[in-house]
C-alpha cells in the first residue's frame, strides 16, 4: 500500500521565512524521481528551483502560481511505493536525505538550531546548521548534499545538480572552486567541455499547464485595502518588498551624510583603452572603479565597516567583499564579489560579468546577495550625473559614481573639454567624521585623475 508523505516549503535559508510560486514544474498524476524540482519560487533574495527528497506519485499540490507561501506550508504530496497506471517501476520508499536548510526527510524532524561560526579571514561568512544524526552538513549556510561514503557533495543549486545529472556527471568526482569547495555551475561546464561534451546550454524546464486546485487550509488570504477608481495597487512582495524593508530600515537605524565630487575622468579613459588594446581578456569601467575602491579602502578601513547598535560598538572587517548595484527586471539586486581587495582587473571583471548575467537570469544564490561590506553603485549608466543613495544596511558606506561625459574643464592651466565624473560617498556618521568621509573620496577621485596613483598600492 502507497504512503502519502507531504513535502512542506523549505527553509530556502538567509532567514527567509516565505516565497512565492512562479511556476509549477509537475502535475498531479506525475511521476516523480528523488530530487527532481517540482516548482519554482521567488523568494526575496532569487529564483529557487525546490528538489522534492521523496519518489513517487504526485497526488496534490497546493497553491496557484503567483501565491504565496510561508515556509513550513504543504506544497505538494507524493504517494510513496505506489506503481502509477502506466506501469512504471515502483519508485524508492525513503527519501534522499537532501535537505536545505532547517528541511529534513524523515517523519519526525527535529529541531535545529543555529550556531555561529568564527569567519576565516579570506572567506565570506559561514553559518553553520545543527542537523540530527544522518544528515549532510550545511555548506555556506545551505545544506550539502546527501552524504555517501565518500563524504557529502558540496553544492546549493538544484540548477548545477539538474545539469549534472542530465549529463551524466558524478558530482562526486569535482572538486569546487566555491567558497569551502562549493561546486559552482562553471565547475559542472569545465568537466563538461573536458570530457568532450561541450558547454551545455541552461536546461529549459518545459511549460506544463496550470490545475486549478484548492488552496491549503493552513493558508489564509490576504486581502487588500479596496481600490479606488484611479489607483493601482501593486503588492511589495518578493524582491520589491525585500528592497524596501532594507531601505526603510537603512533610513530609519542610519545617520547618513553624503559629500561629493568631480573629478576629471580622461587619463583614466585612456588607460583602460591602452589595457583593452593590448589584447587579452577585456577589462570593465567598473572592475577600475572597483579596483580603486578597495585601494582606498585599505586606506580608509574606517569605512568598510558596520555598527553593532545593540554592542554599541565598530566591527571593521579586514577584508572587503564589495557589492555593486545592479537593475534587473526583477528590480533592484546587490550582487557581492567575494574577497575583491585580492582580484585583479581581470577577475574582478569576470565575477562582475558572471554576477550581472546570473542577476539577469534570476539565478543569483542567497549567498551572492549578502555578506556585501561595501558597495558600489554605477548610477550612470543611467545617464545621471549625481545622486545621493541610501546605504545598503547594515554597511556603512556607498560610493556612487555618475556617468562620464565631456566638459568643460581647467587643465594644466588652460580650458579644455574633458571626461568628467560626479563622486559621491554616502556614510554612516557613526562611524567616522567628515575627515575621513573626504580623504576617502579625495584618494579615490585622485585615482580616477591620475591612474598612475594606484601602483603606490600594488
Amino acid at each position: 500500500m502507497a504512503q502519502v508523505l507531504e513535502f512542506k516549503l523549505p527553509d530556502l535559508g538567509e532567514g527567509l521565512t516565505e516565497a512565492e510560486i512562479v511556476r509549477w514544474l509537475v502535475e498531479v498524476g506525475d511521476v516523480v524521481a528523488i530530487d527532481q524540482p517540482v516548482v519554482e519560487v521567488e523568494t526575496a533574495k532569487a529564483m529557487v528551483e525546490v528538489p522534492c527528497p521523496y519518489g513517487g506519485v504526485v497526488t496534490a499540490r497546493f497553491g496557484e502560481e503567483g501565491t504565496e507561501l510561508p515556509v513550513g506550508a504543504p506544497l505538494i504530496t507524493v504517494a510513496v511505493g505506489e506503481r502509477p497506471a502506466s506501469g512504471a517501476a515502483d519508485t524508492a520508499s525513503e527519501g534522499s536525505g537532501n535537505v536545505l536548510v532547517g528541511y529534513g526527510t524523515s517523519e519526525a524532524p527535529a529541531r535545529r538550531r543555529r550556531v555561529r561560526q568564527e569567519r576565516p579571514v579570506s572567506g565570506g561568512s559561514a553559518t553553520a546548521v545543527t542537523t540530527r544524526e544522518g544528515e549532510p552538513p550545511a555548506v555556506n549556510g545551505q545544506a550539502g548534499r546527501a552524504g555517501t561514503d565518500d563524504g557529502p557533495v558540496p553544492v546549493i543549486s538544484p540548477l548545477v545538480r539538474r545539469l549534472a545529472r542530465q549529463n551524466g556527471l558524478d558530482l562526486r568526482e569535482l572538486t569546487g572552486s566555491g567558497p569551502d569547495g562549493l561546486i559552482l555551475r562553471a565547475d559542472v561546464e569545465y568537466a563538461l567541455r573536458a570530457a568532450g561534451q561541450g558547454a551545455p546550454a541552461s536546461p529549459a524546464a518545459e511549460p506544463h499547464p496550470r490545475v486549478p486546485q484548492a488552496p491549503s487550509p493552513a493558508l489564509a488570504s490576504r486581502s487588500s485595502a479596496p481600490t479606488a477608481p484611479g489607483e493601482i495597487r501593486t503588492p511589495l512582495k518578493g524582491i520589491r518588498g525585500a528592497v524596501a524593508d532594507k531601505l526603510a530600515r537603512s533610513r530609519r537605524e542610519i545617520p547618513d551624510a553624503t559629500c561629493w565630487v568631480d573629478a576629471d575622468a580622461t587619463e583614466l579613459m585612456r588607460a583602460r583603452a591602452a589595457m583593452n588594446a593590448a589584447g587579452g581578456p577585456k577589462i570593465s569601467l567598473l572592475a577600475l572603479l572597483a579596483r580603486i575602491c578597495t585601494a582606498a579602502l585599505a586606506r580608509f578601513p574606517e569605512l568598510n565597516s558596520t555598527v553593532d547598535a545593540e554592542a554599541r560598538e565598530v566591527v571593521r572587517f579586514d577584508h572587503v567583499h564589495l557589492g555593486f548595484a545592479a537593475q534587473t527586471d526583477r528590480g533592484l539586486v546587490v550582487p557581492v564579489v567575494r574577497d575583491a581587495h585580492a582580484r585583479d582587473a581581470e577577475s574582478l571583471t569576470a565575477e562582475f560579468a558572471r554576477l550581472t548575467e546570473a542577476g539577469r537570469t534570476g539565478t543569483l544564490t542567497p549567498g551572492e546577495l549578502t555578506g556585501g561590506t561595501f558597495t558600489l553603485n554605477n548610477y550612470g549608466v543611467f545617464g545621471v550625473d549625481g545622486s545621493t543613495p541610501i546605504i545598503n544596511h547594515p554597511e556603512a558606506a556607498m560610493l556612487g559614481v555618475g556617468r562620464i561625459v565631456p566638459k568643460p574643464w581647467v587643465h594644466e592651466g588652460e580650458l579644455a573639454v574633458r571626461q568628467v565624473v560626479q563622486l559621491s560617498l554616502t556614510f554612516d556618521h557613526r562611524v567616522c567624521d567628515g575627515g575621513v568621509a573626504g580623504g576617502f573620496l579625495r584618494y579615490v577621485a585622485d585615482c580616477v585623475e591620475q591612474p598612475a596613483v594606484l601602483l603606490r598600492t600594488l
